[in-house]
């Protein structure tokens, strides 16, 4: 079946979370080591970073998860246009003008905008209101975030032509017990990959930065920060702030959580469930479930291969039957196909 256009599963005027991964043409190495012609290209993952950090602080989208593997990505992203609802035209200008900069310094990184660089965006309404729709795009994030990774690859390699193959896969989920899932698949993409054998050995992942904040020196303000660009892990929808929760620091859209548990717990599913899937890897399956897996309904089986087949089950939309049966497209109001195999592994 063919893949459902875009605009048929995300609407720009909708809150949406999104799993989206782009590869490397062919499939080469461009982005790790490279064992053909022997060269490291793993600079290139700090790259990424340091325009997903900008990103974050920038755009009105919450950066969830991350990891930047040899050949490819994996992000997961939330557009959050309630937020960017809340902000003056003078703001919206300011900000993209951070992203999209006219003039910069000698070391590369955009300079503050001048007052007349702002009005020439907040004086057209049109202008302003076409911008204003960008800032919460998923697809703008990752058209400049490629575009930048791009160029300045293809300048390093003096080639030309496209970086990455073809445009990024953009997969909605819909429900908590799918986000889960996804959420884990991209943390231990490095160990499925053979990568890395332990969670904090995972480099260039979300999962990483959150441990080292979590176990740095509470004297070293730096680490403390390595994760601040990321969405909190932990969100409580009972007695949690409610509303748009726009960011406190500034270093990322909002300071809303998007899983149901703390950050330990969390770790410690990963870790588990690293243990179940990787090759070879020593641990045994604990005698208790952990209780989050009971709360969303998934058994031991039911987790472990929605973990390690993700980006296989899904398509257009990740989430169970229930939950994406009732749904539409936004342009031509057709059901969402959800696979064979997905639909039996979350109907159990």
């Amino acid at each position: 079946m063919s893949r459902l256009p875009r605009s048929e599963v995300f609407d720009p005027d909708e809150i949406a979370i999104a799993h989206v991964c782009t590869r490397t043409v062919r499939r080469c190495f461009l982005l790790g080591n490279d064992p053909i012609t022997g060269q490291n290209f793993d600079h290139r993952k700090d790259w990424i970073e340091q325009h997903l950090i900008q990103f974050a602080g920038a755009f009105a989208i919450d950066l969830l998860e991350h990891a930047l593997l040899s050949n490819h990505m994996h992000l997961i992203l939330r557009s959050r246009p309630d937020i960017v609802a809340t902000w003056s035209d003078n703001e919206v200008a300011r900000r993209w003008m951070m992203i999209c900069p006219h003039r910069r310094s000698s070391d590369g990184l955009p300079l503050p905008p001048t007052e007349a660089e702002i009005r020439s965006i907040a004086g057209c309404p049109v202008k302003c209101g076409k911008i204003r729709k960008r800032l919460s795009n998923i697809s703008w994030w990752m058209r400049l975030l490629c575009q930048r990774v791009a160029t300045r690859a293809n300048h390093e390699d003096e080639e030309s032509g496209h970086f990455f193959q073809d445009r990024f896969h953009a997969t909605r989920i819909v429900d908590e017990a799918s986000l889960l899932a996804c959420a884990a698949y991209v943390d231990l993409n490095p160990i499925r990959a053979a990568i890395a054998e332990t969670l904090e050995q995972s480099d260039h992942t979300s999962v990483q930065r959150r441990i080292q904040t979590l176990t740095a020196d509470r004297n070293d303000a730096r680490a403390k920060l390595r994760d601040s660009f990321l969405a909190p892990v932990s969100i409580d929808e009972r007695s949690g702030e409610i509303g748009p929760c726009v960011s406190k620091s500034g270093r990322r859209c909002s300071d809303k959580g998007f899983l149901p548990m703390s950050l330990e717990a969390y770790l410690e599913l990963l870790d588990w469930s690293s243990r179940q899937i990787a090759p070879g890897k020593p641990g045994r399956t604990p005698k208790d479930v952990p209780p989050v897996l009971k709360r969303l309904g998934l058994d031991t089986e039911t987790w472990c291969e929605l973990v390690r087949d993700f980006g296989r089950l899904f398509c257009s939309v990740a989430g169970r039957p229930d939950c994406v049966d009732p749904l539409r497209s936004h342009r031509t109001h057709r059901r969402y196909h959800l696979r064979r195999r997905a639909r039996e592994l979350l109907t159990r």
